[in-house]
């Protein structure tokens, strides 16, 4: 197995997000951010579909599955569990998963965040933190918010590149501190057998 990086950055394929309700995710993503819909929905049985067994596990029986694409071709894949059935929507007193591992919000590119958020809520989102300008003097606004099913969506006025890829920025009033890679021999790294 090879440590070496790859030699270019690779692409985002998809990102999976599960939802109650299929049809009304479908429907809002479409109508909300312009997402379309390529495949599905469809049904996904633990018999049949060679992939949904092994990655799912024995108490997996049935989901239905669609598959959407943003206007950059990265995939948004749809999940809605039969059997098991996925929960409902996250309770208003249960905090944003800030802290759960795994994916935790869909960051949308758009040039006017505060209308995408008006947007998202009069379409039955929820505002999470409003627009925010995160280096002073830099036109970059963020702001996050979720989705009718609980997930967080961070919108970014920008491209992820131009914001982020040339730190730290004019303007900052407080310049970032870089965390160091761990200088041990036990940290984590393949180790070799004699």
């Amino acid at each position: 197995m090879s440590s070496a990086p790859p030699a270019a950055a690779l692409a985002i394929n998809h990102i999976g997000v599960t939802v109650p309700d299929i049809h009304a995710a479908i429907d809002w993503y479409g109508t909300v951010f312009g997402f379309r819909c390529i495949m599905g929905p469809r049904v996904l049985e633990a018999t049949g579909h060679t992939e949904a067994a092994p990655v799912f596990g024995n108490r997996f029986r049935q989901a239905w599955q669609a598959h959407l694409l943003s206007g950059n071709s990265v995939g948004i894949e749809l999940f809605q569990f039969i059997d098991p059935p996925t929960r409902g929507p996250r309770p208003p007193h249960e905090p944003v998963p800030w802290l759960d591992r795994g994916l935790w919000h869909l960051c949308i590119a758009h040039p006017d965040v505060q209308a995408m958020v008006n947007h998202i809520v009069g379409h039955g989102g929820t505002l999470l933190t409003p627009p925010t300008q995160f280096v002073p003097g830099r036109p970059w606004t963020l702001a996050y918010a979720a989705d009718p099913w609980g997930t967080a969506l961070e919108l970014m006025s920008h491209s992820y590149a131009e914001a982020f890829s040339n730190w730290p920025q004019p303007g900052q009033l407080t310049a970032p501190t870089l965390v160091p890679r761990a200088e041990r021999e036990d940290d984590m790294r393949p180790q070799s057998r004699g």
